[in-house]
Order: C-alpha cells, then sequence, then structure tokens
C-alpha cells in the first residue's frame, strides 16, 4: 500500500518492515526496493504521507471527579447486607469475637481480590467481558460475573419495592403496624396473653409484613406462586423507571446521584444512634450485639459466615466494581483507593450494628423480653423488628420515614453497581449502542423493563419463596468458583509479576509504601486467597448437602433446591464453555492452542489510551526478532546497485 508520494504509507507491511539507513530504505530481508538511490534531502522535501485512514474510536465516559468514583463504589459496597447481616452474624458468631475472623477474611480475601478487580477495569478500560483481552481463555469468567450480576439485580430491586411499600405506609399516624392502630387492638391484646400462656401470636409487623406486604399466607410454597400483588408491582415499576432515569445518562447521571446517596445514609445511622443511646435499655442491645464467645473461633461456621459476608458486602466478583473502575483515568492510584473503599465498608458494618442494636435493646426492655429474642436476619430484621422498634418511639411516623429512606438510598446505589456492570459488558462488546444515545437509552430501556417483567414473579403472593431461593444461590458457589478462577488465571495465566507492573506504571509516581503493600498482595493472589477460597467453597458444599433450605416453616422440596444449585452451576460453567471456545478457535496441538489462547490480544495494551497525554509512554515499540544483527555502510548499498545494474 502506498501514499501519492509513492512511499509506503505508515501501517502498511511495507512500511512496518522496512527501516531508514543513512538516507537508504531497506526491507527488513536486506534488499532495497528501489533500483536506485535516493538522496537525504529528497526525502526532506516531499510532502509528510497522510496516516491511514483508521475508523474512529469511541471515546468512553470518565468520571467528572475522583469523589464520584470513590462515593458510587462506597455506596455500592455499603448496602442492605451492612444493616441487617452484618450486626446478626456478629450477635450469633460470638459477638465481638467474630471480628476477629472478619477482619482476617477481610485483610486475606476482601481487599486482595476487591484490588485485582479494581486494577483489571482501570488498566484494561473495558467491561467484565472485553477486559479478558488479557487471557481470552478466561472470557467466560467475565460472562459468568453477568450471570450473577443478572440474578442479583432481578431480586435487589423487589427489596427496593418493599422498601417504597413501607415508605408509603410510613405516611400514616399512627403506623399500620403499631399498636396504636384501631385494627391492631385485638393482635396487641392477643399478644399480651401470649405472654402469661406462653402461646406464640403473630405481632401486628409481622402480620403487616405477611398480609398486608407478601401475602405469603395465600400461598403453599414454591409451586403455588398466586397472582401478582399489584401493589408491589406499582412499587416494583417506580424502582426501575428511577433507576432508568438516574442511568440514562451513564456515569455523568450516576456518578451526580451518588453525592445523595452514598451520604444520606451515614447521616440517618449516626442520628439514629444518638437517639438509640437516649432509649432505656439500648445498652443491653449493645452488649449483646459485642459480647465475646471466644469458644466460637473453633467453629467453622463462624469463619464461612465471615468470608461471605465480606463477598457480600464488597460485591465481589459481580463484575460492579471491574466496570466502575474502567471509567477512571488511568493514573489514578487504585492501591489508595482500594483500601479507602474496604475500610470505610466494614467500618460502617460495624457502625451499624450500634444504631440496629441500641434501638432493638429498647424494644427488647419494653416487652420485658431477652434481646435474642427480638432481633432477626435479613428481611426480618429490616422489615419486622427494627419497623415494631421505630413504632414503640416518640415521634415514630418520622423515624419510619427516615429509615425506610435509608434502606432506599442503600438498595439504590448497590443496584447502581450491579446494572453499570451489565450495561458496560453490553456497550462494550457492541460499541456502536455508545455512539448513537438513543439506541443506548433504548437498550438501557429495555434492560430495565426486562427485569421488571421477570421480577413479577418475586411480587406475587408466594414471591417471597422465589426470592429466598434466589437470594441464597445467586452469590454461593457459583461467585466463589468464579473469583477463584479470576484469581488463579490472573496470578498464574497473565502472570503475576506483569500484574503487579501493571498496577505500578498506573500509579504515575508510585510511593515506596505502594511498591512493599503490592508485595503482600502478590503472596496473597498467588497462595492465600486461593487456599481461603477452596476452604470456602469446600464448605458451603457440605453445608448444602446436609442442611435444607427453609423459609420460616416452610422447607423447600428437592427439585426447588436442585434448581438454585442450576442457578449458580450456569453461571461458573460459563467458564468451562467459553475456555472450549476460545481453544476450539486456535490452531495446532492442544498444547499449542491452550497457550496461544492465554496469550493477551493484540489489543489488549492498547485498550486503556484513555489519554492523549501519555500515549507515547505507554505503547511498547514493534521488535524484531532475528538470530542476529547485520550492521550495513553505504558500501553495501553501493554493491546492492551494481549487482542490481549488471543482472539488468
Amino acid at each position: 500500500m502506498q501514499d501519492p508520494s509513492g512511499k509506503a504509507a505508515p501501517g502498511s507491511p511495507a512500511a512496518q518492515n522496512s527501516v531508514h539507513l543513512n538516507g537508504h530504505t531497506v526491507t527488513q530481508n536486506g534488499h532495497n526496493p528501489t533500483s536506485t538511490t535516493v538522496p537525504t534531502s529528497d526525502l526532506e522535501s516531499r510532502p509528510p504521507s497522510p496516516m491511514p485512514v483508521t475508523d474512529p474510536t469511541i471515546p468512553r465516559e470518565q468520571w467528572g471527579g475522583k469523589y464520584e468514583f470513590l462515593l458510587s463504589c462506597i455506596g455500592y459496597c455499603v448496602g442492605l447486607g451492612n444493616v441487617w447481616r452484618f450486626p446478626y452474624l456478629c450477635y450469633r458468631n460470638g459477638g465481638g469475637v467474630f471480628l476477629i475472623p472478619y477482619f482476617i477474611m477481610l485483610f486475606v480475601t476482601g481487599v486482595p481480590l476487591f484490588l485485582m478487580e479494581l486494577s483489571l477495569g482501570q488498566y484494561g478500560a473495558a467491561g467484565p467481558i472485553t477486559v479478558w483481552k488479557c487471557c481470552p481463555l478466561l472470557k467466560g469468567i467475565g460472562i459468568g460475573m453477568i450471570c450473577v450480576s443478572t440474578l442479583v439485580c432481578l431480586y435487589y430491586n423487589v427489596i427496593i419495592a418493599w422498601t417504597f411499600y413501607y415508605l408509603g405506609s410510613s405516611f400514616q399516624s399512627p403506623l399500620p403496624w403499631s399498636c396504636d392502630a384501631i385494627a391492631n387492638a385485638p393482635l396487641c391484646g392477643n399478644a399480651n396473653a401470649s405472654n402469661i400462656t406462653g402461646v406464640k401470636t403473630l405481632s401486628p409487623t409481622e402480620m403487616f409484613w405477611n398480609e398486608r406486604v407478601l401475602g405469603v399466607v395465600h400461598s403453599e410454597g414454591l409451586h403455588d406462586p398466586g397472582p401478582v400483588r399489584w401493589q408491589l408491582a406499582l412499587c416494583l415499576l417506580a424502582a426501575w423507571i428511577i433507576i432508568f432515569l438516574c442511568m440514562l445518562k451513564g456515569i455523568r447521571s450516576s456518578g451526580k446521584v451518588v453525592y445523595v446517596t452514598a451520604t444520606f445514609p451515614y447521616f440517618v445511622l449516626v442520628v439514629l444512634i444518638i437517639r438509640g443511646a437516649t432509649l432505656e435499655g439500648s445498652m443491653q442491645g449493645v452488649a449483646f450485639y459485642l459480647t465475646p464467645d471466644w469458644g466460637r473461633l473453633a467453629n467453622a461456621q463462624v469463619w464461612n459466615d465471615a468470608a461471605s459476608q465480606i463477598f457480600y458486602s464488597l460485591g465481589i466478583g459481580v463484575g460492579g466494581l471491574l466496570s466502575m473502575a474502567s471509567y477512571n483515568k488511568f493514573d489514578n492510584n487504585v492501591i489508595r483507593d482500594t483500601l479507602v473503599i474496604t475500610t470505610g465498608n466494614c467500618g460502617t458494618s460495624f457502625f451499624a450494628g450500634f444504631a440496629i442494636f441500641s434501638i432493638l435493646g429498647h424494644m427488647a426492655w419494653r416487652k420485658g423480653v431477652p434481646v435474642g429474642q427480638v432481633a432477626d436476619t435479613g428481611p426480618g430484621l429490616a422489615f419486622v423488628a427494627y419497623p415494631e422498634a421505630l413504632a414503640l418511639l416518640p415521634g415514630s411516623v418520622f423515624w419510619s420515614i427516615l429509615f425506610f429512606l435509608m434502606l432506599f438510598m442503600l438498595g439504590v446505589d448497590t443496584l447502581f453497581g450491579n446494572m453499570e456492570g451489565i450495561t458496560t459488558a453490553v456497550l462494550d462488546e457492541f460499541p456502536h449502542l455508545r455512539r448513537n444515545a438513543v439506541h443506548k437509552s433504548l437498550f438501557l430501556g429495555a434492560l430495565c423493563f426486562g427485569f421488571y417483567l421477570m421480577g413479577l414473579l418475586l411480587v406475587t403472593n408466594g414471591g417471597i419463596y422465589w426470592f429466598t431461593l434466589i437470594d441464597s444461590f445467586s452469590t454461593s458457589f457459583g461467585l466463589i468458583i468464579i473469583t477463584l478462577f479470576m484469581c488463579i488465571g490472573i496470578s498464574f495465566f497473565y502472570g503475576i509479576n506483569q500484574f503487579c507492573q501493571d498496577i505500578i506504571d498506573m500509579i504515575c509516581h508510585c510511593p515506596p509504601w505502594c511498591s512493599k503493600v503490592l508485595l503482600y498482595f502478590k503472596a496473597c493472589w498467588v497462595f492465600f486467597t486461593p487456599f481461603l477460597l477452596l476452604f470456602i467453597l469446600t464448605y458451603i458444599f457440605i453445608e448444602m448437602y446436609n442442611t435444607s433450605l427453609h423459609y420460616g416453616s416452610y422447607v423447600y422440596p428437592r427439585w426447588g433446591k436442585a434448581l438454585g444449585v442450576c442457578m449458580g452451576a450456569t453461571c461458573c460453567l460459563q467458564i468451562l464453555i467459553w475456555a472450549i471456545v476460545a481453544i476450539s478457535k486456535e490452531t495446532g496441538t492442544l498444547k499449542d492452542r491452550f497457550q496461544k489462547a492465554i496469550r493477551p490480544l493484540n489489543s489488549w495494551r492498547v485498550n486503556n489510551l484513555n489519554s492523549t497525554g501519555r500515549v507515547e509512554e505507554r505503547v511498547e515499540p514493534e521488535r524484531v526478532e532475528a538470530p542476529f544483527t547485520v550492521t550495513l555502510t553505504d558500501m553495501d548499498f553501493t554493491a546492492m546497485t551494481w549487482e542490481i545494474g549488471s543482472q539488468a
């Protein structure tokens, strides 16, 4: 390929396979492509060759500022699990003693995997699927992440719909689940009688949750979902519309929303802690929350709960972190961000426990029962126990509105991250959607509407049974297998030394402490983290086999549990399926195919050029491998010209 001046155009094979020596053009095979010597002055007088015409690259968005990324990640990590899961696990597994395995799992599995995801996304500047250009064999990891994220989005917005329902009901005075409501007077009277007779009856909050919200009393089980509850269907529709509007402009819109949604929950937690500290019996609840039971450290269940909470809280392995980091500037200090976000997330979990148990302690004091009888886990804590405690406070309407508004903010932030993982993966695989704003909006609208239609199953009378099934298996063994292969693939296929060098390259002026900290992370990625992930995976399979899945008194049938296992297996089997696809695309023996499939693609190193200022620093010059080096002089060119003339 030549330009109008007769020279090989830059980027063409003729140009890439030639060098200029003393004003002469010589190809790599040592022959002169022209029959005469071209003076240097003639070359200098010629107009410059035009650059080759290439397809215009579609610029990726970037965060409007450093704090938008930090707040988005904190909002993504600090979710409903920090409020209803961590405090319960803490008191169930030995109180303050639970913090020992919790922080060990944090620093050995949580922080290293968190840094790995952020670094991979930031360096590759791509979503969960496209980023595996660094190792095409493992593309299935990205697709598995999207599968997990899809299941999480499917049920997580149902929680926001429940929150909407409670938030709307909180504007009534008295609260519809309090004993002050006229309709609940018989229930409260029966509750007082049950304390004497010992026969347990449902409280007003339990009746409100099971009958008016869920309608679960009208369903026999997983096989009997019943009709859709139109109130919840409207709440679910409103939730998806809000998510769609907040994400319509990509990170330019969601990055601004998090300034409110990520900070407001902290304001509410501080207010609740101050209010709880002034209540009678609050210290009883705090003591119950933190009283250590040292004997629980020998129980493997405690260590498994600590690890599962780290994964659940930090959002590792679902693609959200990787996608959000892909919109960072190339030289962002990813190590600093990792330490700030993980520390803030785990500190929030511990901090939220005081807000929860101080008010639950007051509730136990008012009812004259131990704190353990009013504490619950999962949705039961957020929608039964805590609303009942709020109903006992003076100004209960205000506190209820504040609490459920906080839950709404926590849920929306987490869903932003999960949805960002899905949308970024699709937009990177189909770049034309990113170019056209209308097509991008239509895709996002179709995605949200599709999730809404699938989520209608979870707002039926028996929807809570399907909710529990998806919640139990979507982030179970499949997620652990995905993160295990991600850790092994980066450490041993891509190369742990190369990965650490990539991190150093991203941090312009890497402080000495960054290099020292990387030694610790390298040891975790190669040895400690895979070992602990295997331990967790083994325990999950043993527990899954020996224990039955249940919601309340309902025990799931064998086919229901098998369906949940299939959900988790579908996510992790993507790794095997796409590995086979990658190997089949290569040529040669099986060993050659495998080695080619783990080799980074040519576009991997240049995929991170978000800014033009450092392009030259990061693009490696093309190297020509040869068995030896030959130095040519002017005499060699003269001899070559004479030989060509004599042959003519």
